[in-house]
């Protein structure tokens, strides 16, 4: 971990209210008037779109398990923990763009479903910043979360996951609720040994529980909203929190635990705006000592 060249992740999947993470994270850099220099996670897959339909269909021949974009057969760790090293002890490193789709991958001449080449970051950021799968990352060959000072986890539980899944699947690609479900079957060996343990890694987990029956995910026919869910979030150093603070600053919020804070999912926002700010403040004036 760097002081001089600080490294942020945000690890998690789509369902856990990425998208309001991702707003929130820009609304503090652009209060504070940071530089930032942002990866996506799908930059770090090992083979583009169609290379990746080959890989998983060669991996299941004669019954083997398929690999997924969960675990590291599909994925290039040790360049991200490369990255991860670098720029904490230089300020730059090597990344690039996964390109996934027409609106995407017209400016490179490109087909969807690429990357764009690798090439250096830029010098003179103040942070990095990280949004996808693998922030806190453990493999035998590598180890991502080693190098992130402050990994953030931004999880569903598992039943809304699949909902956001299955809808997004059905809806927006075209699949079967058949071939969705061999999906998640699928890649639950990635996701158990890959995806989950990272949140045990992470020093605070904001997890969306909605408020709402989700026991069968496979027939559910809405994906719960913000409004309709609750948020825990969780603290490693839980005593450096001011929690009177953000219990009135956060209406109806309340603590399940000692280390645990429960907001209103229509609070999330804010929520993080509230907690983060202040660590990516102080992370960002170390940088420029």
């Amino acid at each position: 971990m760097s002081q001089k060249h600080p490294v942020i992740a945000v690890t998690g999947s789509s369902g856990a209210g990425t998208s309001t993470v991702k707003n929130s994270f820009e609304h503090i850099f652009r209060r504070e008037k940071l530089n930032v220099a942002i990866v996506e996670g799908d930059s770090f897959h090992r083979y583009d779109r169609e290379s990746m339909k080959a890989a998983v269909a060669e991996s299941t021949k004669n019954n083997g398990r398929p690999i997924s974009h969960f675990g590291p057969e599909a994925n290039e760790f040790e360049k991200l923990e490369a990255l991860f090293k670098e720029y904490g002890e230089t300020g730059s490193g090597m990344t690039r763009l996964y390109l996934h789709n027409d609106e995407e991958a017209a400016p490179y001449n490109q087909k969807p479903g690429t990357f764009t080449p690798w090439k250096a970051i830029q010098t003179g950021t103040d942070l990095l910043f990280y949004e996808g799968l693998h922030g806190g990352a453990k493999s035998d060959t590598a180890d991502v979360a080693k190098y992130v000072d402050l990994l953030v986890g931004v999880v569903p539980i598992v039943n809304l996951e699949w909902i956001q899944k299955i809808h997004r699947d059905m809806n927006a690609r075209g699949y079967s609720a058949e071939a969705v479900t061999q999906t998640i079957l699928h890649r639950m060996h990635d996701y158990v040994h890959y995806i989950t343990p990272q949140f045990s890694r992470t020093h605070i987990n904001f997890q969306r529980v909605p408020m709402v029956d989700t026991s069968n995910p496979f027939i559910a026919r809405e994906i719960p909203t913000l409004d309709e869910s609750m948020v825990v979030i969780r603290f490693r150093d839980y005593k450096q929190v001011d929690f009177s603070f953000l219990l009135n600053m956060l209406h109806d919020s309340f603590m399940s635990r000692p280390n645990t804070l429960v907001v209103p999912g229509g609070k999330m926002g804010m929520a993080i705006e509230l907690i983060l700010t202040p660590l990516i403040i102080d992370l960002a004036k170390k940088s420029k000592h």
